[in-house]
């Protein structure tokens, strides 16, 4: 469905996303592919990568992030604490940054903005402090908006993120017991003043139950507001 992106967003599942641009310039969120088993098997493998933001430091949003820029050259933009230690694995451009920063990609820009949630590194058989969780604020060439809210809970300071960035399109967890489940999107969704919405972290495993279906029948008294409910490949352009 083409609302107005300017741009080809995919889900890669769980939550990892494709952002491609007419200019040809790739951004990753979250890739986690390899392991990912919702990930269609033609995604997995990336060939080309400009950018890759991560929200926290969990292995199944992390994921192949220190192979993929290790292989193209991707910028990796991340918390302070997670660009330095994907320095130290040999990723030469890891930026670090925190919330209300922004940084310049090019064609699009990055502001990391507030979540609720816990972070930290798998590395080997030691836990590392990754910082805080957080979320992104993309900003599109065209003056579009993708807020990609990582794992979460609802917070009342959404309404902060609605009035400072304007997100047009919102990407949230729904699965429930380690993010939001519907119940809390759906206020999430009002906090933010969005029209459209893209379901994620949500069926990758039984745990996460929360259903697209679930979120559209709690939003039905919202009218204008349309939930995207994609299929792990499926693009919105």
């Amino acid at each position: 469905m083409n609302i107005g992106i300017g741009a080809e967003l995919t889900w890669l599942g769980h939550a990892a996303f494709k952002l491609a641009l007419p200019d040809g310039s790739v951004t990753l969120v979250d890739p986690w592919l390899s392991g990912n088993p919702a990930c269609p098997e033609h995604l997995r493998h990336v060939d080309r990568c400009d950018n890759i933001l991560i929200t926290h430091g969990h292995s199944d949003h992390v994921g192949d992030a220190v192979a993929i820029a290790l292989r193209t050259g991707a910028k990796v933009i991340a918390m302070v604490e997670i660009a330095s230690w994907m320095s130290g694995k040999g990723v030469r451009s890891a930026i670090g940054m925190n919330k209300g920063g922004t940084v310049s990609l090019g064609s699009l820009d990055a502001t990391m903005v507030h979540a609720y949630h816990s972070s930290s590194i798998q590395d080997g058989d030691r836990s590392l402090y990754a910082g805080e969780a957080a979320g992104f604020v993309i900003g599109l060439p065209n003056g579009f908006r993708i807020y990609h809210a990582g794992d979460t809970n609802v917070f009342g300071d959404m309404r902060l993120i609605a009035d400072l960035y304007q997100p047009d399109l919102a990407l949230l967890p729904i699965g429930g017991h380690y993010t939001m489940s519907p119940r809390e999107a759906a206020l999430a969704v009002k906090l933010l003043k969005v029209k459209h919405v893209v379901p994620m972290h949500h069926g990758t495993f039984p745990v996460l139950h929360g259903t697209p279906a679930d979120l559209a029948g709690l939003l039905e008294g919202m009218p204008g507001v349309v939930v995207h409910a994609l299929r792990p490949g499926d693009s919105l352009e």
